[in-house]
Parts: C-alpha cells; structure tokens; sequence
C-alpha cells in the first residue's frame, strides 16, 4: 500500500485536497529519528582521532622526556593519520605543565607525559595546584631507564670511575656542584641520594629542564649531573660527557661498558627515570579505552621499540590500574627519601 503525500499549510493543518497526517505515522517517523541520533553520536565517536591530539610535555624541548615524546608521537601520528603535538610547558619542576594538563578538557584530545619527577613533587611542593592521584587518570607506563651518573670529563679528569669520583668528593667537600631539570625533579632527588649513600658534600643547581642543565655540563658550566640516561646518551655516545655508572640492578642494553652502581662500590644506589601518560580526570571511559589501545599499538610498533634501544630504554607493561598503584608507590617512596635527606627548594 502507497503512503499518502504529507503536506502541511502555514497554520499547521492540511491543505485543500491533501490528506491528514496519522498519529502512528507521525510517532514512528519520530521514533526513527530518535534512533538514529544516537548511532549519527557513536559513529562519531569511534572516529577518534577526529583532530589533533596535544600531548602536554612539562619541560623544555631537548630533555629526557622529549627523548621519549617525540618517537611516540611521530609513531602515533603514522598509526592514525592526525597529528599529535608535542607542547612544551617546562617550569618549576615539570609542575607547570602538570597544572596545566589537569586544567584541560577531558575529552582524549590531550594527554600527560610526566614521570618520575611528579612523583616526588608532592613532598617537595606543598602549595601544588592540582593532585597526581586525583586529577588524573593513569593510563600507562611510556618507558623506564636507569639514572647515569655522568661528568664533564674536562672538569672532573680526576673522575675516571664512581669509585674515583666519591674519593674526590670526600677530599673537596662542598667544591663540586651538579646540575638538575629544577627543584624537586628526579635528577635532584637522585643527587640527595647519592649525598646521604655516599656521605659527601656537592651543591645542587637548579634549571628548568634536563635540556639546558646538559647543555651547561657540556659547556663546563656545571660539574655533573644524575641524569636520565635517555637524555645523556647521545653526549655520553660522542664523548661529550663521561658516563661512570647507571644507577641499577644489571647494564643498560647499548651501554655495555657502563657499570652498574653496585658493580663499583654502591649497591644499594638505585634510581630510574621513568615516564608515564595521564589523561584529565573525567575522561570517559571510551575514550579512556581508545587512548590505551593507541599506547599499546605504538609502544609494540618497531620504530619506537628501536628509538627505545638507542638510549637503554625498553618499552613497559604498566597500564591502567597497575599503573596507578606503581605511581602511588613512587610518591611514598620519593617522600621518605625528601624527609631524610631535608631536601629544599632553592
């Protein structure tokens, strides 16, 4: 049977000649429309990323978590055909872009690359505009590399090996300084480590990122540095800086001939940088979901696998929850080292 023509004058009712709408027709084109609204809002939604993903870096370009940022976002860009930006917001600690990252839209168009460095921070900043735990969702664990302690061979050519180096603090306390990514970060909760484990005297000095600290170590404006060996390993490479011990259990894979700390004398030394993504709290569940499934496709993708090997690095299997418990482990333990060592800001 052929559905009548619909045709509506100016005051709502039929025109002359024309044949009313039914009810039931009326209701069922409604009802149609109703269900097609939400699969027009699923089928959106599974077009994630329908725009440009801002990944948050909170330290200048050319640091150790820019080591680590920039492979990932190149691979995740291939792997989706959009881009995903890197934004640099370095300052006080990796804190800036922290605050700035908790502040943005959850929507699973901006992430978090943080690390080691926000673990500590709540011990070392009591006045911290937003909360690791609670301000974000952890999605996963990016990369993990051992702690190399490394000098600037010109400036320290008594230096020829860990041993060596802690015999030259004990005899000149106070005349050696090292250099860090800024107050409360990883490489200056590494130094205080080393001061209380080794019992010796070095100044610390604060930048705004690993960037600008290796920068001056090359130059010879600092000493050394407890650094992430993501980040050193192309100075260390070239012979630009002397790299005497990573700060773990076994060797760095591509770094054969650096020993470990316990190897030279340090055995209960033992630090790692390590880098993580968050998404704002809020974030839905899908989209939560789509962001984990990105990380484990790329993190398993051959180009990231090798720009990991380059600087010692492996890629983890942390995601979600376990991710979660792990960062809570790591701010527990950075405060027990804070409060023992009375480690301040300057």
């Amino acid at each position: 049977m052929a559905f009548p023509r619909i045709s509506v004058g100016r005051g709502g009712g039929s025109l002359p000649g024309r044949r009313p709408v039914p009810a039931a027709w009326a209701a069922l084109a409604a009802g149609c429309l109703a269900a097609a609204l939400p699969l027009a809002a699923q089928a959106q939604a599974e077009a994630w990323p329908a725009k440009p993903v801002t990944i948050v870096v909170p330290f200048p370009a050319g640091g150790g978590t820019d080591v680590f940022a920039r492979p990932l976002s190149a691979a995740l860009t291939k792997q989706f055909g959009r881009q995903f930006i890197i934004d640099n917001r370095g300052g006080a600690g990796g804190t800036l872009g922290a605050g700035v990252a908790s502040r943005a839209a959850p929507d699973g168009y901006t992430w978090f690359l943080g690390g080691a460095h926000h673990a500590i921070a709540p011990s070392m900043y009591p006045k911290l505009d937003y909360n690791l735990e609670k301000d974000f969702i952890p999605v996963a664990l990016v990369s993990s590399v051992p702690q190399v302690i490394v000098v600037n061979g010109q400036k320290l050519p008594a230096a020829t090996d860990l041993k060596s180096l802690i015999a030259y603090l004990k005899a000149n306390p106070g005349k050696v300084n090292y250099g860090s990514a800024g107050n409360g970060s990883a490489h200056h909760l590494a130094g205080e480590l080393f001061k209380m484990q080794t019992q010796t005297d070095i100044s610390h000095v604060p930048y705004r990122g690993a960037g600008p600290a290796l920068a001056d170590l090359v130059a010879g404006q600092i000493d050394m540095m407890f650094d992430g060996l993501g980040s050193s390993s192309g100075y260390i490479k070239s012979n630009r800086l002397k790299g005497l011990a990573v700060a773990s259990e076994k060797r760095a894979p591509g770094f054969d001939a650096l020993p470990t700390t316990a190897e030279s004398g340090l055995p209960e030394y033992r630090v790692s940088t390590w880098y993580g993504m968050w998404v704002p709290k809020n974030t839905p569940k899908d989209a939560v979901e789509k962001v984990t499934a990105a990380l484990r496709q790329a993190l398993a993708s051959d180009e990231v696998k090798t720009a990991w090997a380059n600087v010692g690095a492996e890629p983890p299997n942390l995601y979600g929850p376990d991710f979660g418990k792990f960062v809570t482990s790591e701010i527990q333990r950075w405060g027990v080292v804070v409060k023992d060592s009375g480690a301040k800001l300057e």
